[in-house]
């Protein structure tokens, strides 16, 4: 059958095979016909762009083009001429139609008509071939390319962090727990409760919910790490900002202080960003057509000031605003949301947790470019970022993104052994438990700074989706395990 020799459309489209003879396969979109021929657009996902076939009757038998309906896969031989419509400036000349895949025109349940997200989402298995959801995972796929190529042409190392830890990086307490036991008869102690010591790890494990900790210790060996990787949160939520599964991109940089983070953050979100808008202009051209779409039938006071390509725009060409967490509080205090009641969390006081409709006026109406906030106050913030000399404040630093919010998260670490095992017991986290993270602030500590950034919601912020389950192919969320 030589399926090696086939040549993808997008090679079609962008290449000159004018007047050759080719092998083309993919899944029928849409055809028409009349007495004397038919057109079938076909797609083979190597771009949202069809390959128009042309398929003479007298040619290819009527009962295999009876069989050419939408969601059949199909193998066409034939010569490419200059199309005679518009469009499209050649076109499929059939000579041969070979049927891979039957589908079923009374059951196939991707028609071609418009579908809600909703009612893809209940076929997640079948989804990524309608245009959306192709152009979200190529979208994906070259933001993922890009993440490795920006942080190895830096000279920066992949680390695969474990993904069965004994730890909680967040100290939230929401984890997946790990064991081989037999749920209905674990093994008990004396003291009734469940016998973790005869368990396969030989105690309590569960999945991360970070692969911080871990890119610490390999920092401090290899200077300048990342981890890219699965995480997992058992988190009861079902909003549009929250998996159970996700992907999370942390690199920890030694001899790196609080700026450096900011600068390399900064850097690296611009990079990736450039390179989807330099690689992905179809389908992104797609996605922002989608987006207007779906703003036009918004209220007008709801609708976004900026369509999807202009904030991407947006991004890449600012400087990112960097200021503290305290200079942040008064001007929110002292905003008209605030002051007129229109924000749903009044800010009152320094110490509160800022919530993304004021990480999003900071963005979009007050300073219009992202943000940078540093030096949160200790108390929201977690037990290894750095202390600053205020004794109130930490090295921590949040990035501000348009339409989203807070999209990275970050600190220098705290390197002190004293001040790092002062807040450990402040916190109540367990310093025996966590003696190997300890033992890096014990031999040759240094000045050491990192970041997280949840992979889909930076595929959130460049496609333009409105719901994160949307950019994940099989989102796993609270009662939701399928595929």
């Amino acid at each position: 059958m030589a399926f090696n020799k086939r040549v993808k459309i997008k090679n079609l489209l962008t290449e000159d095979f004018l007047n050759k003879e080719v092998s083309a396969m993919g899944w029928v979109r849409t055809k028409r016909s009349n007495k004397n021929v038919s057109f079938i657009a076909l797609n083979d996902g190597s771009t949202i762009k069809n390959f128009q076939v042309v398929a003479d009757p007298n040619q290819i038998d009527d009962e295999i083009l009876k069989k050419c309906n939408t969601g059949a896969c199909i193998k066409v031989r034939g010569k490419v001429v200059a199309s005679q419509g518009a469009g499209q400036q050649a076109e499929l000349l059939a000579s041969g139609i070979e049927i891979l895949g039957e589908a079923d025109p009374e059951k196939y349940p991707l028609q071609p008509k418009k579908h809600s997200l909703e009612f893809l989402r209940e076929i997640a298995h079948l989804r990524v071939r309608t245009n959306t959801f192709g152009a979200v995972f190529r979208v994906r796929h070259a933001l993922a390319y890009a993440v490795h190529k920006y942080f190895n042409d830096k000279g920066f190392f992949y680390i695969h962090t474990p993904i069965i830890t004994a730890s909680d990086a967040e100290g939230a307490g929401e984890t997946f727990k790990v064991t081989t036991f037999d749920l209905k008869n674990p093994p008990l102690d004396e003291k009734g409760n469940i016998d973790f010591k005869q368990d396969f790890f030989e105690r309590e494990t569960n999945l991360t919910v970070s692969g911080q900790l871990e890119g610490e210790l390999a920092a401090m060996g290899l200077a300048d790490i990342y981890t890219f990787g699965p995480t997992f949160r058992a988190e009861n939520s079902n909003t549009t900002r929250h998996l159970a599964e996700f992907w999370m991109i942390e690199p920890e940089m030694a001899f790196y202080d609080a700026e450096d983070n900011q600068d390399l953050a900064e850097d690296f979100l611009k990079y990736v960003i450039n390179y989807a808008l330099e690689n992905c202009m179809d389908d992104l051209e797609f996605l922002n057509k989608r987006a207007e779409d779906e703003e036009s039938t918004k209220k007008a006071d709801q609708r976004a000031e900026m369509g999807l390509l202009d904030r991407l725009k947006f991004v890449v060409d600012n400087k990112f605003e960097r200021l503290s967490y305290t200079e942040a509080i008064d001007i929110l205090r002292n905003s008209n949301p605030n002051k007129k009641k229109k924000f749903q969390y009044l800010i009152e006081s320094w110490g509160a947790d800022l919530q993304s409709e004021h990480e999003r006026y900071l963005v979009e109406k007050h300073f219009k470019k992202p943000v940078i906030l540093t030096d949160y106050p200790k108390e929201i913030k977690a037990f290894y970022m750095r202390q600053n000399d205020d004794g109130k404040t930490v090295a921590a630093m949040d990035i501000l993104f348009p339409g989203i919010g807070e999209i990275v998260g970050g600190s220098q670490r705290e390197e002190r052994l004293d001040k790092l095992t002062q807040r450990m017991e402040e916190m109540d986290i367990p310093t025996e438990e966590m003696w190997w993270y300890l033992d890096t602030r014990k031999f040759g500590s240094t000045p050491h700074a990192g970041f997280g950034l949840g992979f889909e919601r930076l595929v959130l912020f460049v496609t333009g989706m409105g719901n994160i389950r949307d950019v994940i192919a099989f989102p796993r969320t609270p009662g939701n395990a399928e595929f």
